[in-house]
């Protein structure tokens, strides 16, 4: 299943990367380009245990 998550923060973010470890394809966007960019760099735009892993 392909989803689309908008927005990248504690709810988006976090349950795109639940849902792309259940298997599905998941684009996140966001309105804000610096959580993507520091996404694009493996940089976590927040903290939650264990997210780092899944992204």
């Amino acid at each position: 299943m392909k989803i689309a998550m908008i927005g990248s923060g504690y709810v988006g973010l976090v349950s795109g990367a639940c849902f792309a470890d259940f298997g599905h394809e998941v684009v996140c966007v966001d309105k804000d380009e610096s959580k993507i960019t520091r996404l694009h760099a493996n940089i976590m735009p927040i903290y939650e245990p264990g997210l780092d892993a899944l992204v």
